[in-house]
């Protein structure tokens, strides 16, 4: 099985500047996170954009969709900020890719104790090699696909739509 794991940012990949005291991004996480998970899948790592999901726009949900549909992998996983992570993932449902493509990010950065990064990032992968071509959201232990999908905001987790 081989996967492609496209990294475009989000809270995931935040680090915290002691300086001014904000999130803020230096480079992605995810080498040492796939070393920490000592995973044995055969994983291409692409970093297409890492910026928070509030600053995507049309273009970059674009170039995520196209990412999806020139690699080579039938097995997706998206790296994406918990904000819009519902709306990118509309759209790829959108497009009918004939691939099993999975999006997950985290609520607290994976550089910050206690957050839910690795869980979130073992949960899609696990997903990924038993779900059927579509698209879904991974997050706060739920696998859901794009059409019924909603972050609760004021919960803070990811939820079936009318929960």
């Amino acid at each position: 099985m081989k996967v492609r794991l496209l990294i475009t940012g989000g809270t995931i990949d935040k680090v915290y500047n002691q300086s001014n005291g904000e999130l803020e991004f230096d480079k992605t996480h995810f080498p040492e996170m796939i070393s920490r998970s000592r995973i044995e899948v055969d994983l291409t790592l692409e970093q297409v954009l890492l910026i928070d999901s509030l600053d995507m726009v049309d273009a970059d949900r674009d170039l995520i969709i196209d990412r999806c549909i020139s690699c080579e992998e039938k097995f997706v996983l998206i790296t994406h900020g918990t904000d819009t992570m519902c709306d990118t993932a509309k759209l790829l449902g959108e497009a009918s890719i004939d691939k099993t493509i999975i999006l997950f990010g985290s609520m607290v950065p994976y550089a910050v104790n206690n957050s839910d990064a690795l869980f979130n990032f073992g949960c899609a992968l696990g997903s990924l090699q038993l779900l059927e071509c579509g698209v879904y959201v991974v997050m706060n232990g739920r696998v859901l696909p794009w059409t019924d999908v909603e972050k609760n905001r004021s919960l803070g987790v990811f939820q079936a739509l009318n929960s």
